[in-house]
């Protein structure tokens, strides 16, 4: 039975911080509405998730190929050669006993063929040819049969299943033009505060904003469609009204969420009628991130404003809202040894930048919640519970972005 909070409404007590692994639930479960289906050209569908199961349209391969180069041949040799098979073009003759005819990889099999005989184990005496390979020639020898991989109709792929340029491979090569993909969620990321800069050096009070910069590239490979990347002062009224107009499926912001002087976002949220599903997690660096669901059924991300504390929020709330809207299956968790103690936080769930090693993930230098320099040379975020993780034992990583 899931354990999973009730969503707190705005304006009541707090129920407090949940736990890291019931947040990333809630936020998957606030996804499961996937949204609609969209035929799309192939061209167009790299990075969408598969709305239907890929079915073959076709026999693969749809004849019965030649996989080398060679000479087509019908039963035991030695062969009397006549003509040529190229790819591209179809076999019309068929082949007696005894007859052989020159082929090329992928040129579809003549029927009455049994076998392809390799080029370099063939050798031609006048108009025969003999098989001087190293062992004897066996029926189906180098024949990449009809259907070998699937059958017409065949179901290949789920659905929910990214799609990659394999895929995109295999639908092509099973005879599909148009597949039928999930509809991108729209994002729009909200970047709050007056302290930061969206060029230059830093100077007294200013600060260069790296999330803007970070952010919509890694919410695109889970399949969002960013609309914009919008800077919003220190204003409640700005933040209310952003929040409250956006046409965005997903509001992503950063900054705001605490209890600081200018930190509105719950209140903005409560203007706008929102329902708090998450309010705080206990993981650090990320504490004070939320999840609200707004008017019409969109949602909002409250990320903090320290870097690697939103990088944080963005792999316990967005990600996992995200992948369920695209509906993408959920993957299994990705577990390595530590190669070292790996420490954690007495309470909660510590979320640790580390490098793949052959002895396992091994944590980095400048983790800090305002620091990107461990991030930037991570290949994953280590998810420590309360307490840490021996070395040896197993963590479970997180891609880094």
């Amino acid at each position: 039975m899931s354990t999973v909070e009730e969503p707190a409404v705005l304006g009541t007590p707090s129920v407090g911080p949940s736990a890291w692994p019931q947040a990333r639930e809630t936020a998957r479960r606030a996804g499961l509405r996937p949204l609609p289906p969209q035929p799309v050209d192939l061209a167009e569908a790299l990075g969408r998730t598969l709305a239907e199961p890929l079915a073959a349209l076709t026999d693969l391969p749809a004849f019965d190929t030649s996989a080398m180069d060679g000479w087509a041949v019908a039963g035991p040799g030695p062969w009397r050669v006549a003509g040529r098979l190229l790819a591209g073009r179809p076999a019309v003759a068929a082949l007696d006993d005894g007859a052989a005819v020159e082929i090329a990889t992928g040129a579809q099999l003549p029927p009455g063929a049994t076998a392809v005989l390799r080029r370099e184990h063939g050798e031609l005496s006048g108009a025969l040819l003999h098989d001087r390979g190293p062992a004897p020639l066996t029926t189906g020898q180098d024949v990449r049969p009809r259907a070998q991989e699937c059958r017409r109709g065949e179901a290949l792929l789920p659905a929910g299943t990214p799609v990659g340029p394999a895929v995109l491979g295999l639908a092509a090569a099973c005879g599909h033009d148009r597949l039928a993909v999930r509809r991108r969620p729209v994002v729009e990321l909200l970047v709050l505060g007056d302290e930061l800069l969206e060029s230059g050096l830093p100077r007294p009070g200013l600060v260069r904003d790296a999330l803007g910069p970070l952010l919509p590239p890694w919410l695109r490979a889970a399949g969002a469609e960013v609309a914009g990347v919008r800077a919003v002062r220190d204003d409640f009224g700005l933040l209310r009204d952003a929040v409250r107009h956006s046409t965005a499926d997903v509001v992503v912001s950063t900054g705001g969420t605490a209890a600081g002087p200018v930190d509105f976002l719950h209140r903005a949220l409560a203007e706008a009628g929102a329902r708090l599903l998450v309010d705080g997690v206990a993981v650090r660096p990320g504490h004070p991130m939320l999840l609200a669901e707004l008017p019409g059924g969109r949602h909002l991300v409250g990320l903090p404003g320290n870097p690697l504390a939103a990088v944080a929020g963005t792999v316990t709330l967005a990600l996992p809202l995200l992948q369920a809207l695209v509906g993408r299956v959920a993957e299994e968790p990705d577990l390595a040894p530590a190669a070292v103690d790996l420490p954690g936080h007495p309470a909660d769930t510590r979320l640790l930048p580390v490098r793949r090693t052959a002895c396992g993930a091994v944590p980095l230098a400048f983790d800090g919640p305002a620091m990107l320099r461990g991030l930037a040379r991570a290949d994953a975020l280590a998810v420590v519970p309360p307490g840490g993780v021996a070395a040896g034992a197993a963590v479970e990583l997180l891609e880094a972005p």
